[in-house]
């Protein structure tokens, strides 16, 4: 199989960043990579270009990095809290979701993108939970919520024993 070595211009999921010179198979490049102006073919002209490429993606990591702090800090100061309703004992009805966090960070007014909210498993209890913000590689966030009963608990020995 035949290779060519391309200097990337913008980044690649899988590949790399702007400025780096990888090596990747030729159908790739021809059919993929270059329609798409996200690559050019390393020429000697071409390498002259990844000074100026590694400088624009250091100073747009460097954006990118002061934006998630900046974001981070935001989170940070938000509290979120859910009402639930609740059955017998405090047993919540259905569970609190990565979706139902990103619909109140929504109306906070803070837009993020809804995979970066890592809760691995739904909460299912009442009380306070953890959930993992991945903003940026270098900056994750945690945000406490609390989950609330809408109605009153009864408890269910309470019940139990005015059955009887």
């Amino acid at each position: 199989m035949a290779y060519s070595e391309v200097l990337l211009v913008k980044p690649v999921d899988g590949l790399g960043g702007e400025g780096d010179q990888v090596k990747v198979r030729a159908g790739y490049a021809r059919n993929f990579l270059f329609p798409r102006s996200v690559a050019v073919p390393m020429t000697k002209a071409n390498r002259k270009q990844v000074e100026a490429l590694q400088k624009r993606r250091a100073e747009r990591e460097a954006q990118e990095l002061a934006g998630a702090q900046e974001l981070g800090k935001r989170i940070a100061a938000v509290s979120l809290a859910f009402a639930v309703k609740t059955g017998e004992g405090g047993k919540m009805f259905g569970a609190i979701t990565a979706t139902d966090i990103h619909s109140k960070l929504v109306e906070a007014g803070i837009e993020i993108d809804k995979k970066r909210i890592h809760l691995y498993t739904p909460a299912k209890t009442l009380g306070k939970h953890n959930v993992k913000v991945k903003l940026h590689p270098e900056v994750t966030v945690e945000l406490d919520f609390d989950i609330v009963s809408e109605n009153p608990i009864v408890e269910a020995e309470a019940e139990a024993t005015t059955r009887e």
